[in-house]
């Protein structure tokens, strides 16, 4: 009967088991139809395929661990040319390209116009235009980038995997990093996990690396560095900030290159003062209770110095100190992605500091 058939236990539960619980990608790129002769080109990898293989290998080595493989799929409810891009199941990225034109994308600096269509590049929204490809050496001459659309798809994944990397850096890939450096390094493993600290202390350390675009892969150095100040503070967010510091020739390598001059902006002495002390607590349990006109107003200063130093094609940085750097690029993360705001202790002693601007709220 339709009674017993409801009724079965057994043959409700055989209906359903943990293999129908669909596992999350870690990374997925999604395609509309169009799209798929870049993925598979008549049975064999296509330029986009190519270029993403490429694109994993780089951010592996850049980053300083296995970056996981990414799952590709058509999927049909997608508009022809467009793609989607998701990382741990949430959608991050998604965009169209024109499959028979190249992106033509401004660097600011351009000598004239291009015809087109114009848009934004997905990956930086920098002013861009699709152009036919016959106009390539035409626009490469009026200085601007030009790209075809599977370089577009693989630079726009590579920014949001380095934007998210840390979602994608758990338990697993710290111990396989510490397996490694166990290789060459086993006491200095040995002493520190899990006799110090812990391996979840750890793993959030690396992460909290990642989450502000600091390679892990002087992995010797952070393990030493972890080591020598877990003694005094079990706090990861307080670790990281000595993490960083013994990072600082690498970090400011990544912002500013090989150039021995450092041109900065650091805060009013009034504006530190009221900021350093709306900060109460340390470490996680940090709080910041500071007047919302004034984080507004600072972020405001913040966005014209960025434009600023980017419209002279240089990184744009801020000088602060050590106690009040975590919360404010936390803060102005969002908001103003192009700044890196640096401790005082985390600019090398042979780099000539140039303050080119003093901001007030």
């Amino acid at each position: 009967t339709a009674e017993g058939e409801e009724g079965d236990p057994e043959q409700a539960e055989s209906e359903v088991s943990w293999d129908d619980v669909a596992s999350i990608d870690e990374i997925a790129l999604e395609v509309g139809y169009k799209l798929i002769p870049f993925v598979d080109s008549k049975g064999k990898p296509g330029e986009l395929m190519n270029r993403i293989k490429g694109t994993r290998k780089k951010l592996s080595q850049e980053l300083g661990f296995l970056v996981p493989s990414v799952h590709i799929r058509d999927d049909l409810n997608l508009p022809p040319t467009s793609y989607r891009i998701s990382v741990m199941g949430v959608v991050l990225g998604e965009d169209e390209v024109k499959t028979d034109k190249d992106l033509a994308i401004s660097s600011g600096q351009v000598f004239g116009e291009v015809d087109g269509i114009k848009c934004k590049d997905p990956a930086f929204g920098l002013d861009a235009v699709w152009i036919a490809r016959s106009s390539k050496e035409q626009a490469q001459s009026l200085g601007y980038t030009v790209v075809d659309p599977s370089t577009v798809i693989a630079t726009h994944m590579s920014q949001i995997i380095q934007d998210h990397s840390s979602q994608l850096f758990g338990h697993d890939q710290a111990q396989k990093l510490l397996d490694i450096l166990s290789k060459t390094s086993p006491k200095l493993v040995d002493d520190l996990i899990p006799e110090k600290l812990n391996l979840s202390a750890v793993v959030k350390v690396l992460q909290n690396c990642l989450d502000e675009h600091v390679p892990i892969r002087d992995i010797r150095t952070i393990i030493e560095t972890l080591s020598e100040h877990c003694q005094h503070s079990q706090d990861p967010a307080l670790l990281t900030e000595f993490v960083r510091a013994s990072l600082a020739r690498l970090i400011m390598q990544n912002i500013n290159g090989p150039s021995k001059e450092l041109s900065a902006a650091t805060l009013d002495a009034q504006l530190e003062q009221v900021l350093s002390q709306g900060i109460q607590g340390a470490g996680a349990d940090m709080q910041f209770n500071v007047d919302p006109a004034i984080i507004q107003g600072l972020q405001q200063k913040l966005i014209e110095f960025t434009q600023n130093q980017e419209a002279l094609g240089m990184p744009a940085i801020l000088l602060v100190p050590m106690n009040m750097r975590r919360v404010l690029a936390k803060l102005y993360r969002g908001s103003v992605q192009q700044l890196n705001i640096l401790a005082y202790n985390e600019v090398p002693d042979d780099k000539d500091v140039n303050i080119v601007a003093t901001l007030t709220a």
